[in-house]
């Protein structure tokens, strides 16, 4: 987990996941199709929103950016200069973006009126998944400070946003598969009600 700046328009100073929203070309990184089809059907389910691939690739491309981290498999350098300068770093490092350890866990959507809302997925996955050693965060940006991990158990005792504290339980319940036995939980609001339901 990292901190965002006190300064920053969105949850100012509170500890969150890496994240953030789908980029145009997210869908279009080589690789992601290597997912569980099942999942990939829950990520699917709004045909209005980011298909599986963008969500997948944007899951892949924040975390590089925002901890320098490589979720993936080891390949040849490869030139993409049709791709944004993330991607073109991600796969010039001898990255394959690999989405298969990914676990879709949580989607939430804010309620009305908030001056930023989003529709967010959380998804999780082994730290065996990683490239690189996951203690180092010197190609991280500066977008989060502080960044380390957390022990479960400790999570909480930070400053989070409540859709997190939510997230953690529900993973520390679906621990240790992350397979959730009644389908992805789905927390959303609309103008008039918050509803809790699975996917």
């Amino acid at each position: 987990m990292g901190q965002r700046g006190a300064n920053a328009a969105f949850m100012p100073s509170k500890y969150v996941f890496p994240g953030g929203a789908v980029d145009p070309d997210d869908a279009q990184a080589p690789g992601l199709s290597g997912y569980k089809a099942s999942c990939r059907a829950k990520l699917d389910t709004d045909p209005r929103g980011s298909t599986a691939d963008a969500i997948l690739g944007a899951a892949i491309r924040e975390l590089w950016e925002e901890t320098g981290l490589r979720l993936g498999q080891a390949s040849a350098p490869v030139q993409a200069p049709g791709l944004s300068s993330s991607w073109q770093s991600f796969l010039a490092s001898g990255a394959q973006p690999d989405p298969s350890q990914l676990r879709f866990v949580f989607r939430a959507i804010t309620p009305p009126g908030r001056p930023r809302r989003f529709d967010a997925r959380f998804l999780l996955a082994p730290t065996e998944a990683v490239l690189d050693d996951p203690d180092d965060f010197s190609q991280a940006s500066d977008e989060l400070s502080h960044l380390h991990w957390v022990p479960l158990s400790e999570a909480r005792a930070l400053n989070l946003p409540f859709i997190t504290e939510v997230v953690l339980g529900e993973v520390a319940g679906a621990l240790p598969t992350l397979e959730a036995p009644a389908g992805v939980p789905f927390f959303q609001h609309d103008d008039q009600f918050s509803r809790f339901q699975r996917l």
